[in-house]
């Protein structure tokens, strides 16, 4: 007979959800995990997983045909299969799944195959007919894409699954949303030989990143060929067997153009629907849980993490919260996550990866008080590493805070960027002042050395500008 009580069920297979089993489990808990679809979640088997599977295939594509400039003569004429980049994709994110059914079974994780909703105190309701009871219930639903009313999904307007399997190469592709997303299917649809438009309803892409570094992206993907137009949306869209005829309003002006085929990636929203939140105190605020920082909604035992309880909405940041909110309801000591302390990366080419405050935001921020930024900025043509990599195009940021030595930014561009951006990730954990990095000793040759530079350029001591 299959067990139906447990200490604590989480609804959400996802990086949040399945980190929560485990480390439930790891803590003695009787746990019980349950998933409508595939174990790992939208970003293991349809987002951050096969799409950098996708843009590695990119890259090695990207190498061969740049290989004579590194003295290895006969991959100029690299051509893309298409069909095995899909394949080989798939198979990664196949394996990771299967990866995750283990741990569950490792760890002594009860799976339900189900949907689940809130059915009283302690209690959900799955849709194969048995009821849960638990102490506590972790809600981690996740999100899914924002859909638009001049673009309905279909057989040439894809959302991110239809653009992570398709069967041919566009000949010319709109991408809606120049955030992280729609940045890496325009990065991996522009190698492959597509005709790539980018657009952005705001005045830069990457409108979350620092407003210089999402300038140098916008630069680096026009050089790439991409085609970038902000203060830019769809306003209508007609689909024919030639392609999709959209109008698009562009500073003002009204543009009527045909594409092969369009990628909408607008942003995302929560998956709050038919959980039975109506009749709890859970309160919803735009699609998304309103959670305090210990990750408990209104409701007494029910908690949420990951996407559907707001931004950022990043994998990490669910993974992460999903360990504090078990370690909280199981008595240990800990503290809500700050914000400023998340890393984010868009993986297109170059990347863009990102800790803490923009230079514009500390600015605001140390003003309220009186006070002063100091920035550094140091540029890859000056690392050796990178100059014998052949990427020495991008740059390094960082931003302090020039009374106490507070870092409160940092900013890289470069094909490297999200392996870089932990440095700083773990001086802000660990609250580093500039002389603490000023003092750390980097290795060289390496990348991480910009990291080291940038600092020292931001009080005036950079030795390789």
């Amino acid at each position: 007979m299959t067990k139906t009580r447990f200490d604590l069920v989480v609804v959400g297979g996802g990086p949040g959800g399945y980190v929560a089993a485990i480390r439930a489990a790891q803590l003695g808990m009787s746990v019980a995990l349950v998933e409508r679809a595939e174990l790992g979640g939208i970003c293991l088997n349809w987002g951050c997983i096969p799409t950098k599977a996708l843009l590695h295939s990119a890259t090695v594509l990207r190498a061969c045909r740049e290989a004579a400039h590194y003295g290895v003569t006969g991959a100029a004429e690299a051509r893309p299969d298409l069909a095995a980049m899909v394949a080989r994709s798939r198979k990664v994110a196949g394996r990771l799944g299967q990866g995750v059914a283990h741990l569950m079974k490792k760890n002594g994780v009860t799976v339900f195959a189900a949907t689940a909703q809130l059915a009283g105190a302690g209690k959900l309701a799955l849709d194969n007919g048995a009821t849960l009871s638990a102490k506590h219930i972790i809600l981690a639903t996740g999100a899914r894409a924002r859909k638009l009313p001049a673009l309905p999904i279909g057989e040439r307007i894809w959302a991110y699954r239809q653009a992570l399997v398709p069967t041919e190469i566009p000949k010319s592709l709109l991408v809606v949303g120049a955030g992280a997303i729609g940045a890496e299917f325009a990065s991996f649809y522009r190698a492959v030989g597509a005709e790539v438009t980018l657009i952005d309803m705001t005045p830069e892409i990457l409108p979350q990143e620092d407003a210089e570094i999402s300038q140098l992206a916008r630069k680096a993907f026009e050089k790439q060929g991409i085609r970038v137009l902000t203060r830019c949306a769809v306003t209508a869209s007609s689909t024919t067997a030639d392609g999709v005829k959209v109008t698009l309003e562009h500073d003002g002006k009204k543009i009527e153009e045909t594409f092969d085929r369009v990628i909408v990636a607008a942003g995302i929203v929560g998956n709050v629907e038919n959980l039975g939140l109506e009749k709890t105190r859970v309160k919803v605020e735009k699609t998304h849980i309103d959670t305090d920082g210990l990750c408990r909604t209104g409701e007494p035992g029910v908690y949420a993490i990951g996407d559907v309880a707001g931004a950022p909405w990043l994998a990490h940041k669910a993974s992460h919260e999903a360990v504090l909110c078990v370690e909280a309801i199981a008595g240990l000591p800990v503290h809500a996550i700050d914000p400023l302390r998340i890393p984010a990366c868009t993986y297109s080419y170059p990347q863009v990866a990102s800790i803490g405050m923009t230079e514009a935001r500390a600015r605001e921020h140390v003003t309220k008080t009186g006070g002063e930024i100091r920035v550094g900025k140091f540029t890859f043509a000056g690392n050796g590493k990178a100059i014998a990599m052949g990427e020495d195009q991008g740059l390094v940021k960082t931003i302090f805070d020039a009374q106490s030595g507070e870092l409160l930014g940092a900013h890289v561009i470069h094909p490297e960027a999200s392996e870089l951006i932990t440095g700083y990730g773990v001086a802000a954990s660990l609250e580093a002042t500039e002389e603490d990095l000023m003092h750390t000793v980097f290795a060289h040759p390496t990348l991480s050395e910009t990291l080291h530079e940038s600092v020292l350029a931001a009080f005036g001591r950079a030795l390789h500008a």
